[in-house]
């Protein structure tokens, strides 16, 4: 079973936490074999946080060793040149251990701030937001793994057999590439999507790694995750290229049978836990719910190598 947290900072009505506060939890949930943790910085209203997803991962990687550590980034917010060089850089800092939670919904407020007033149509930004997607992850894979040379002696930088043009023009973008980053510890960063409707399923079960789900019954998410793993295996995806987590909000007391049931029933690869970002449950999470989970066999059972992606058992990076 694998274990992720996910950890809205720009939640609106919570605590303002300050970086000792969530590192000192992520540590914790480190220790108890979460896989990875989830920061989210977008939300609807203005937001008393400091932090700024991706950045704060940085700041988390020099004090973790093994729990992946995954932000969400908005297709709006950036252009993705700059957004696969930053990801490319924190698998770097945080020796594979990255990855990126995509959505492909749009926020008004959002658009607003980045000369898009007007916004796009849903179906201009479902078609941007893929081919955005389909950039980022081209980039990651510009260059061969041994094909940064560095050899100041003999005077080369790199083998040019192993770097890759991206040469990507469509309908929004074009992108010459390869990133000047070599490529990641783990082959490419981790990619999570989530907020998924019906449109969404193909196109994240042709790319995604991982994907969260928000059903509210076992039998809703058996008939989702069925669903997305047909679609992934007529892409021609090997079953464990993607996983699916059910997304469950815990309270202070975890439903441990309720959850061991549902994670039988639901045909998901384990839950992905949403925690509101406030000292009180943070606290009650590392020091009533992981115990108890990893007591009943919940939790723990996780982090085996060294990069994100092995603790998920997804193999190498790519979309197949």
């Amino acid at each position: 079973m694998h274990f992720a947290v996910s950890l809205n900072i720009a939640a609106t009505g919570q605590d303002v936490l300050e970086f000792g506060q969530i590192s000192a939890f992520i540590r914790q949930a480190e220790a108890a074999g979460v896989d990875m943790v989830i920061i989210s910085d977008v939300a609807d209203e203005p937001s008393t946080s400091p932090f700024e997803a991706t950045t704060l991962l940085a700041a988390l990687a020099t004090v973790t060793e093994r729990i992946g550590l995954v932000a969400s980034a908005s297709t709006l917010a950036h252009q993705p040149y700059n957004l696969a060089r930053r990801f490319a850089s924190l698998e770097v800092i945080s020796h594979g251990r990255i990855g990126w939670n995509a959505t492909l919904r749009q926020n008004p407020r959002e658009a607003a701030n980045f000369s898009r007033p007007e916004g796009f149509s849903d179906d201009d930004f479902r078609r941007r937001a893929e081919e955005y997607i389909g950039i980022v992850q081209g980039l990651w894979q510009g260059w061969d793994r041994d094909a940064l040379l560095l050899d100041k002696a003999g005077g080369r930088f790199h083998d040019p057999d192993g770097m890759h043009f991206l040469d990507h023009r469509g309908e929004f973008f074009a992108v010459r590439g390869p990133l000047n980053v070599a490529r990641s510890p783990q082959d490419t960063p981790v990619l999570v999507m989530s907020g998924l409707n019906e449109t969404d399923r193909d196109f994240a079960s042709r790319v995604a790694d991982v994907i969260l789900i928000a059903e509210q019954s076992a039998e809703a998410a058996k008939v989702a995750s069925a669903d997305l793993r047909r679609r992934a295996l007529a892409a021609d995806r090997k079953p464990e290229a993607q996983k699916v987590l059910l997304t469950v909000a815990i309270e202070s007391e975890p439903p441990i049978d309720g959850l061991r049931s549902l994670l039988g029933s639901s045909g998901c690869d384990g839950f992905n836990f949403v925690l509101p970002a406030d000292v009180a449950a943070l606290q009650n999470f590392t020091d009533r719910v992981l115990p108890e989970l990893q007591r009943h066999g919940l939790a723990g059972q996780g982090q085996q190598g060294t990069t994100l992606r092995a603790h998920l058992g997804l193999g190498t990076g790519g979309a197949k």
